[in-house]
């Protein structure tokens, strides 16, 4: 038995002082960049850059179609077909969860579209969870350095970040919180 705990206690040592050595080095010249400083690559391919959504209110979420979660789609688009003069949603697919987003770029396209209606932009498919490939957007969005108060990045598909009318990041909101959730209307509203 201790043995077995010394074990433990070893690799958690272990992954800790990893983890601490090859976390991802933050460049300082981002630290005075805003969110409209950043393009993304949607998933047919055009770049667009973040300025173009300038005075209006972006939910960022980072999706995956074979997920428990996967069904908030049909509310993401319900919000989009409401509240689109007032905000943009972008959907991120990411396949950093146990391997739920394992379609390419034409098939998660096509996903969407066939099975929830989605409208929103999507991006291609990327990397949202922490290290070095991170897609520098969730860089921005997950680094209180950038940000001004956040460092969480997705702890799983779904997760909602929420950018005001000027820019600033707002609010952070776990997969658990549904896109019609009252506190996410209230944000649209306001």
């Amino acid at each position: 038995m201790k043995y077995i705990i010394l074990s433990l206690v070893f690799i958690i040592c272990s992954s800790l002082i990893f983890a601490f050595f090859n976390r991802k080095k933050i460049n300082l010249d981002d630290k005075s960049k805003s969110i409209y400083d950043y393009t993304i690559e949607l998933i047919n391919g055009d770049r667009i850059s973040m300025e173009s959504y300038r005075g209006k209110k972006i939910i960022i979420v980072n999706v995956a179609s074979k997920c428990g979660y996967t069904p908030q789609y049909k509310g993401l688009q319900e919000l989009y077909d409401r509240h689109n003069e007032k905000i943009e949603i972008i959907g991120f697919p990411a396949n950093d969860f146990l391997r739920q987003e394992p379609a390419k770029n034409e098939e998660i396209k096509a996903f969407c579209s066939s099975n929830y209606g989605v409208t929103f932009p999507l991006v291609q498919k990327t990397v949202v969870k922490k290290n070095e490939n991170q897609h520098p957007l969730f860089t921005w969005l997950s680094h209180s350095e950038l940000n001004g108060w956040n460092d969480s990045a997705p702890s799983w598909n779904f997760c909602k970040y929420l950018i005001g009318d000027n820019g600033e990041l707002v609010k952070y909101y776990p997969s658990k919180i549904i896109p019609m959730d009252k506190k996410i209307i209230k944000f649209i509203e306001n």
